[in-house]
């Protein structure tokens, strides 16, 4: 056999051999992967059916055993079965006084008489909104420029992500990346990086779908291993008056409306179920600004805010809106996406956290894309704000002008096409991968904004650190 055959069944071995290594090292990581999900999915699912029914008690005294098994049923109190026993989701119980008309009215009163039926950000915006519209409308009339920006905000935050002691064995190395507010978003400017635990850090390359500071540090026995970082940022307010009328017809061959109006995995998906809720949305409208608006409205009224699953366990979120009738920031909003998407509007994923002044959150949002008019906010769990004109007004709460946000038209669609300078823009994107390089399957598989954390030998999931934000 001449030399260069047997170069060539060399390499012909070592291709087989490499795709079954390979094929291997994909079943073990599929084993693998199941294993940790099933683990999260305990988690998520660890509430007894008498602890839900003492938490409904402190509402509803005289709740009865056949309530429970109704409400179990219809899914307004979400249960599953694992290891052969009945297990309730974490949240099951405040969900229900969410899901169920009658047990938020009951949930409601209690609330009143206590003072506590506005939550706090919905108060921080009914006071900034009317100060947003009132500068954008100026800003127009004297014809600035670049208008759409109002009402600047500036944030002095520390972020701490703390891994519990002993959750790695002493000497090992510990990887972790913390969230960090992005230079690239529109209304978010002047970011600083002040301070970091660790000497030596790697910042995010402006490219990557997520915003991240990548520090290292070795476990010491006994000691928690604590990350932090210190940063600035001005974040602004944003409104546009999305008129009908201002709208141009799309450039389908271009390279944004393709990527932006196409399916997307694992949750940007194209269901039968979402074809046919989108066609019988649309009917006969034509106009983009028009069809989203409608897609807006009909998520925001028919799918409440509630506690959600690990975002990691679910594997197709607008499915699982769908089906439960219910979601939270991220899962309407990735709903909406889906929505705008298969009608041919351009959308994407934003997300961070919400800085309200009185208490700040994680939270997911979404932009939508309309030729003439950009790239405009929608924050589709926020929605038609209770106290706008569709809605009852909290007392006292005043425009810049004297008037009341009732007496605001904008305020009741001010979150399609705007949005409140309480932000902090971390995603561009949703599932994509961490820079440097993530080994293990994410904590969170979708979103970016906690922290994640691995070592040598695996991931560490949310039950094995705490994570806290200070604006300071």
């Amino acid at each position: 056999m001449k030399k260069s055959d047997w170069i060539f069944w060399i390499l012909c071995a070592g291709i087989v051999a490499w795709f079954a290594v390979d094929k291997i090292s994909a079943s073990r990581a599929k084993k693998a992967w199941e294993k940790d999900l099933q683990e999260r999915i305990a988690l998520d699912f660890r509430r007894s059916r008498e602890e839900v029914k003492t938490y409904i008690a402190q509402y509803i005294p005289d709740v009865t055993d056949g309530q429970i098994d109704a409400w179990t049923a219809s899914g307004k109190l979400e249960a599953m079965e694992i290891d052969g026993q009945l297990r309730y989701f974490r949240n099951a119980g405040p969900n229900l006084f969410r899901l169920d008309t009658a047990c938020t009215r009951i949930k409601t009163s209690t609330e009143t008489l206590s003072g506590n039926s506005i939550s706090s950000h919905d108060i921080d915006d009914a006071e900034v909104i009317p100060l947003i519209v009132s500068d954008v409308k100026r800003q127009l009339v004297e014809g600035i420029k670049d208008p759409y920006l109002a009402q600047p905000r500036t944030f002095h935050v520390r972020y701490t992500l703390a891994v519990e002691a002993d959750a790695v064995p002493a000497g090992e190395k510990i990887r972790c990346w913390l969230p960090f507010p992005r230079n690239d978003a529109y209304r978010q400017k002047d970011v600083k990086l002040l301070a970091t635990s660790e000497p030596e850090y790697i910042l995010s390359r402006e490219r990557d779908a997520h915003s991240t500071v990548y520090m290292e540090k070795t476990a010491i026995a006994g000691q928690p291993t604590v990350f932090s970082e210190e940063f600035e940022y001005t974040s602004y307010g944003e409104w546009h008056p999305a008129s009908p009328v201002d709208v141009k017809p799309y450039d389908t061959g271009s390279k944004l409306y393709k990527e932006y109006t196409s399916e997307r995995e694992a949750h940007i998906i194209f269901t039968p179920e979402i074809k046919a809720l989108a066609d019988s949305l649309k009917g006969d409208l034509d106009n983009p600004v028009l069809i989203a608006k409608r897609f807006f409205t009909y998520v925001n009224d028919n799918f409440p805010w509630a506690s959600a699953r690990e975002y990691s366990t679910v594997e197709n979120i607008p499915s699982y809106v769908l089906r439960s009738g219910h979601g939270d920031c991220g899962m309407v909003t990735l709903l909406l996406l889906t929505l705008c998407r298969y009608a041919g509007i351009p959308a994407r994923w934003q997300s961070g956290f919400m800085m309200h002044p009185h208490g700040w959150n994680l939270h997911d949002w979404g932009e939508l894309y309309f030729e003439g008019l950009g790239w405009i906010p929608v924050d589709q769990s926020f929605g038609i704000p209770p106290y706008a004109a569709r809605k009852s007004v909290p007392m006292g709460i005043w425009g810049p002008a004297g008037e009341t946000v009732l007496d605001l038209p904008e305020a009741e669609y001010f979150y399609f096409g705007g949005i409140d300078p309480y932000r902090m823009v971390v995603n561009s994107d949703y599932g994509q991968f961490l820079y440097p390089r993530k080994v293990y399957p994410r904590s969170e598989t979708v979103d970016f904004q906690r922290g994640e954390v691995e070592w040598r030998k695996g991931n560490l999931y949310f039950n094995k650190w705490d994570y806290s934000l200070e604006i300071l």
